[in-house]
């Protein structure tokens, strides 16, 4: 048993908020922990007494960060798109001419399986650097059934690595139509609803499962057969929504209970309304948007309504090429104009609830290794 007396401690704690301290801070604070359990966080002057506490000094102590949407199981690189974007290309003229996510699923399927999760595993490391306790990871690059399961068996396997992030896994199972599937849409999105949904869900390799309902994607009436059928099962769902149009993602997140709905660079005031009655988080990702140059989500609507917003990296080799989680909290106060205590519990207690992580748990937002 540890204790750790700092400066500052940011505990996240509602109980604690008030409305000029929404974060609840505690000066002169101290944490004491045992076996990864946080055991006590509040004033050092509150510590047990038995406990002799290690001085960080002028130091401030942060809960773990919480990343809730990543894509970080992805092998190769899409450097060049970037070029391309500021010669003025689009998203979809680049996928249309064999890149963005197309590109990405031949460079997983020309890896083996274990290497997958060793690129994995390195990239959680850097992110365990950056103060992350804990990552959300996609499928999604796999884009047919066996290669799905292929990159979720490497995802499986990256949880295994000691002294990472705690992983929680995501079936991305609508992200792109592959070309091998345009001739029978219908039949593809049947199958990775009726067939992979629920052997992800027999083999414990997604916790939740998720779809890109946007205009060059899927359609609502896809997600939703891919979104009822986990609800069925006991999945949660979470969802790609407006990114780049408006197509009702944010009322069928709100329809099928769904944990998140991410981007929503591009939603209506009824989404944002939806969103808010069936307490759906707003997943943020500013590194995208930045890298795409977007204008942001419609944040002070969402803040009026009562929306919980989330910041996440959207670590991927193309829209989003990062992996920092804190930079992602930057851009959310700079360009999305969150105010710093929005962001930090965007990335922390929002983000662990999103992930359905209790944030007093082991490793939730409260009790995940402290930053300082």
């Amino acid at each position: 048993m540890r204790g750790i007396r700092c400066r500052r401690l940011v505990t996240c704690d509602p109980a604690r908020a008030t409305a000029t301290d929404p974060l609840g801070v505690v000066e002169d604070g101290a944490v004491v922990f045992d076996a990864g359990r946080i055991l006590f966080a509040g004033a050092a002057s509150d510590a047990p007494p038995e406990i002799v506490l290690e001085d960080c000094g002028e130091h401030v102590i942060t809960p773990g960060l919480v990343d809730a949407h990543t894509h970080a199981a992805w092998a190769g690189s899409r450097h060049d798109e970037y070029a391309l974007r500021m010669s003025g290309a689009s998203y979809t003229a680049i996928a249309q001419s064999g890149g963005g996510i197309q590109s990405t699923q031949r460079a997983v399927a020309a890896i083996s399986e274990s290497d997958l999760a060793r690129e994995l595993g390195a990239r959680l490391a850097r992110m365990a650097a950056l103060g992350v306790t804990t990552v959300e990871v996609k499928s999604g690059y796999g884009l047919v059934p066996e290669e799905e399961k292929k990159q979720l068996r490497a995802i499986a396997e990256a949880r295994s690595f000691e002294g990472l992030p705690h992983v929680v896994p995501t079936l991305l199972a609508l992200h792109a139509l592959p070309d091998s599937a345009k001739a029978n849409r219908d039949h593809y999105v049947l199958r990775m609803a009726t067939e992979l949904v629920p052997e992800a869900h027999a083999n414990g390799w997604a916790e939740f499962v998720d779809a890109y309902v946007d205009a060059h994607a899927f359609r609502v009436d896809e997600a939703r057969l891919l979104g009822e059928t986990a609800v069925g099962l006991g999945l949660g769902v979470r969802l790609h929504v407006g990114q780049f149009e408006d197509v009702g993602g944010a009322e069928l997140a709100a329809e099928l209970g769904a944990h998140s709905a991410d981007h929503l660079e591009h939603v209506s005031d009824a989404g944002i309304a939806a969103l808010a009655r069936a307490d759906v988080a707003a997943v943020l990702l500013p590194i995208a948007s930045f890298t795409l140059g977007q204008k942001p989500p419609p944040v002070a609507a969402l803040r009026a309504a009562g929306v919980r917003m989330v910041v996440a990296s959207d670590a991927n080799p193309g829209t989003a090429p990062s992996e920092s989680l804190p930079f992602a909290m930057a851009l959310a106060v700079r360009l999305y104009g969150l105010s710093p205590a929005e962001a930090i519990l965007g990335a922390t207690r929002h983000a662990a609830a999103s992930l359905a992580r209790d944030p007093e748990g082991p490793r939730g937002a409260s009790c995940g290794r402290g930053r300082t």
